[in-house]
């Protein structure tokens, strides 16, 4: 199946219609890429191009397999992140439990190409999304699908859909946990209560599967009172499966219990992991970031996690950033001012603008940027880059960014390529946004 599904990813046709390959060239199927002896600082690309340090990206996933390991959870990576079944399948491959989702349309992308187990980190409300969960269900008996429940109203509707399709088997929800101030999630335990009330009253259409909770946007008056509200939510995860399991609540198998983004997974995968709620439990985290990691916002929540989780700092040399953004400088206009050939249309902004990470002139290889550099702003196809006066900088050098927030980079780019530490291209992964 694994073949099956690289043999047909492999396939698809890539020309000059496609973001980031080269307009003049005939097209090309994307697995002979890598054969076409592509360099990035001769000049072979378009700018602006998206690349992956294939070097830093194997590292990372081997690094994420170690922490799982030591840590005695399991990882559930979101494919929000990437949207690369190529991708998904070197994270199974290095250990990933199943791929978690946030909308059918991800769902899809991850049956098309062959995963048997996916948890959707959200709730499965509109009836397109129901009938195609409970359809995949009934084609598929080994399909392991797990979406989020918060209230009854929810639960019935679910088993409403449920009955309608007469399927042979329940559909598995992860009881989720919220906050005041929060999103989605129960607020507490009375609603907690009320919710598997409701799994109860649905039969055998629904299942209880577990508790998750989502803690990447709790905060706090500084970094140390952040972190001990997100042990306070994980606490409250604790309790409300502690309080599930007394009652019988669950379904066959261990319990699972969720959480864990990208920049705290340390605290929750240790407090989860610890927990003894009278019951077996399978501790799953859910970060989707490290794959790639970032040259800003996760980079420093890195730095912390570091600090604050000796076990981690542990495990050798941390995380490093993968994915890159190359533009040229098309225009010096005025001193200390630099125009790039890349814009909102081609990088994230929402988190932080993009960091200049590299620099490299025709015919001479890269070299980090000078500190200080730094990009004051965006236009849909333009970066303003700003340097010294006297930066020996020319209209043709190109720049390498580093970007800040991942997801919302690689939602810009269907064709992201796979660079060597010379800048050859080695092969390209496609994304499905």
């Amino acid at each position: 199946m694994a073949s099956d599904i690289s043999e047909t990813l492999n396939a698809f046709i890539v020309d000059g219609r496609i973001k980031g390959y080269p307009p003049a060239r005939p097209s090309v199927a994307l697995g002979e890429i890598g054969s076409l002896g592509l360099n990035l600082l001769r000049g072979d690309l378009p700018f602006p191009v998206a690349v992956i340090d294939r070097a830093a990206l194997e590292h990372n996933s081997d690094w994420m397999r170690r922490f799982t390991e030591a840590f005695g959870v399991r990882i559930a990576p979101h494919g929000k992140t990437t949207m690369s079944p190529a991708l998904f399948h070197r994270q199974l491959a290095d250990g990933a439990w199943a791929i978690t989702v946030a909308t059918a349309q991800q769902l899809k992308v991850c049956r098309d190409h062959g995963i048997g187990r996916v948890v959707m980190a959200n709730q499965l409300v509109d009836e397109a999304s129901i009938a195609y969960v409970l359809d995949q269900m009934a084609g598929d008996p080994d399909f392991e699908f797990y979406s989020l429940v918060d209230s009854p109203a929810l639960a019935a509707r679910l088993a409403a859909r449920h009955r309608a399709a007469g399927l042979g088997r329940p559909l598995r929800l992860l009881l989720e946990i919220g906050y005041e101030g929060g999103r989605t999630g129960c607020r507490n335990l009375e609603q907690v209560q009320a919710v598997r009330a409701a799994v109860r009253e649905a039969g055998g259409a629904l299942s209880l599967a577990g508790v998750e909770g989502f803690e990447g946007m709790i905060a706090g008056a500084d970094a140390a009172a952040r972190d001990r509200n997100i042990r306070a939510f994980s606490a409250r995860i604790v309790e409300a499966a502690t309080l599930l399991a007394a009652d019988g609540a669950f379904g066959d198998g261990p319990v699972i219990l969720s959480a864990g983004g990208s920049a705290f997974f340390d605290i929750v995968a240790g407090d989860l992991a610890a927990a003894r709620i009278g019951a077996p439990v399978l501790t799953v985290i859910r970060s989707g970031c490290y794959l790639t990691h970032d040259s800003r916002m996760y980079r420093d929540y890195f730095e912390q996690l570091r600090h604050r989780t000796p076990e981690a700092g542990s495990l050798g040399e941390g995380l490093r950033p993968a994915l890159e953004v190359w533009a040229m400088v098309q225009s010096r206009p005025e001193p200390g001012l630099a125009i790039c050939t890349m814009g909102r249309r081609d990088v994230s902004f929402d988190a932080d603008l993009p960091v200049p990470w590299h620099v490299a002139r025709a015919g001479e290889g890269a070299r980090a940027a000078p500190e200080g550099w730094r990009v004051s702003g965006l236009n849909d196809q333009h970066a303003y880059l700003r340097i010294p006066e006297d930066a020996a900088l020319a209209v043709g050098d190109l720049v390498g960014f580093g970007v800040s927030h991942p997801c919302t980079t690689f939602d810009r780019w269907q064709l992201v390529y796979l660079r060597e530490a010379d800048y050859s291209i080695s092969g390209a992964i496609r994304t499905f946004f």
